[in-house]
């Protein structure tokens, strides 16, 4: 069966989505307005929210299901992956090194975004009929916007996230497995797909409780492993490092790129794929994180917001500035293949790294960073698709879910998923499209509700007991308080 012609048109409606007349305004319009209303918090609280989420890791004695350490390390699972070597390599390749000025800014505003989705996801969070936390945008667009408008947002966004963790939370992830490790280490497929579809069900089976355990030991990591990496080609090309700083620059505002074009396009093409691979790789705005964010043990819905801030501070600012400054460092960005033509994103961080590492070791060191990364892409996404259908259809849907979520791993890693990729594109276009404009409106509960924990808590020092003796009395502690404790009722 020939799917080109449908790949064709969901690349189009893609383009359409993730172009500079609907996300791309929408994405910075709203991480700059609760970066406005919030007063800068991404800026000024970093240093508590960082000390927060690595030192302190949980609040003794608060109600729900994971740390808040491990609610960040899953959610940091779904969103680093392959964005962060594909996505910026693709975003470099076309928009050229301005792309990452784009990435940046994009990370910083979504740090606001981020945290308001993280603070509702916790704030509007119920629990189910199994006795887990549930949350997310799927119960915050309607619970919180009191309507039939938000109800619509909501069911939207679950529908939508249910049939993106198929795609680009597993299927593609899979793929991008199992093909490096078989051009890699002649790894047959087959054989990754097995192995990967049985770590997953023994992982996913246990539910949340379990990914949180395999993500707190495996994500830290596979961060400081390719981090490490990525350093020391800086340092080896330290010389080349201000000028690379200095094209980033200046060329976000004049536009230049490996594949040509008029100036004006190319400042276009710079922010478009500076802001679409921004938001692929941190989701900042999608809603995703606040799922994860929602099963956390928290004594107030700012301190985990403040901890899940911290994802995208991580992912943008760390993980993808790494990968960027060494595709440009050494010169990879532009470069070409025996055919003359440039080589292809999919490859343009693997020879980065093997030009600035001596031996194999560059290539090695991507390929098993992007399986990691892959790999713990799945366990995340498929939390957030297991709570979205949850929404939908009830706790009698979970386990069957998590089963069929494994198996489809197996199809991923053995299928070409040129039209799987396209339609990944759209529907997290869609997750991204409900959720933003639920920031949009409840803006005014998130700053208010923060403003009144931070004039009591500034330094985020304070014990369960201290912050419910000082939120005593308040209209929205109370009510998040015993929202959490009804049980949802079986659909």
């Amino acid at each position: 069966m020939d799917l080109s012609g449908l790949q064709a048109v969901l690349e189009n409606v893609s383009s359409w989505i993730w172009g500079p007349w609907v996300l791309i305004p929408l994405l910075l319009g709203t991480g700059l307005y609760l970066t406005i209303r919030l007063g800068g918090i991404q800026f000024l609280k970093l240093g508590a929210a960082l000390r927060l989420g690595l030192f302190t890791r949980k609040d003794p004695d608060s109600d729900g299901d994971i740390s808040q350490f491990q609610a960040l390390t899953t959610a940091l699972a779904a969103t680093v992956g392959t964005g962060n070597i594909v996505g910026v390599a693709t975003a470099i390749g076309i928009g050229g090194p301005g792309a990452l000025f784009w990435m940046w800014v994009t990370g910083l505003l979504g740090m606001a975004s981020k945290y308001s989705e993280a603070f509702l996801g916790v704030r509007f969070r119920t629990t189910d009929a199994a006795g887990e936390k549930s949350g997310g945008p799927q119960y915050y667009l309607e619970r919180g916007i009191k309507n039939g408008f938000g109800k619509f947002l909501a069911i939207f966004f679950a529908i939508s996230a249910v049939i993106a963790c198929f795609g680009i939370g597993n299927m593609t992830q899979g793929n991008s497995i199992s093909a490096n490790l078989e051009n890699s280490f002649n790894v047959p497929t087959w054989v990754t797909g097995l192995v990967l579809t049985v770590f997953a069900l023994l992982v996913l089976v246990g539910g949340i409780k379990s990914i949180g355990r395999v993500t707190a030991g495996l994500v830290p990591v596979m961060i400081i492993f390719y981090v490490l990496g990525a350093i020391y080609i800086l340092i080896a090309n330290i010389a080349g490092v201000p000028a690379a700083f200095a094209q980033i620059f200046s060329e976000a505002f004049t536009g230049t790129s490996a594949v040509g074009g008029f100036a004006g396009s190319l400042i276009i093409v710079a922010v478009q794929m500076g802001v679409a691979r921004g938001i692929f790789s941190n989701e900042s705005g999608m809603g995703s994180a606040a799922i994860a964010a929602a099963a956390a043990k928290t004594s107030h819905p700012v301190r985990q917001g403040l901890v899940s801030m911290r994802q995208t501070f991580i992912d943008t600012i760390i993980v993808v500035t790494c990968t960027g400054l060494v595709i440009i460092t050494t010169g990879t960005w532009n470069a070409v293949d025996d055919e003359g033509k440039q080589i292809s994103p999919a490859l343009m961080t693997g020879e980065a790294f093997s030009h600035g590492l001596p031996g194999e070791w560059g290539h090695y060191i991507v390929t098993i960073g992007l399986v990691l990364f892959a790999g713990s892409t799945i366990l995340g996404w498929s939390y957030y698709g297991e709570r979205s259908l949850e929404r939908l259809v009830g706790v009698k849907a979970i386990m069957p879910y998590r089963i069929i979520f494994s198996l489809v791993v197996f199809v991923g890693c053995t299928t070409e998923l040129g039209v799987v990729w396209a339609f990944s594109d759209v529907m997290n276009g869609l997750m991204a499209l409900p959720n933003l404009i639920g920031l949009l409106v409840l803006s005014g509960l998130v700053a208010r509700e923060t403003k009144k924990y931070l004039t009591n808590d500034p330094k985020l020092t304070a014990t369960t007991d201290e912050v419910n003796a000082f939120m005593a009395g308040d209209a929205g502690f109370e009510d998040w308080k015993t929202q959490a404790v009804p049980v949802v009722k079986a659909r």
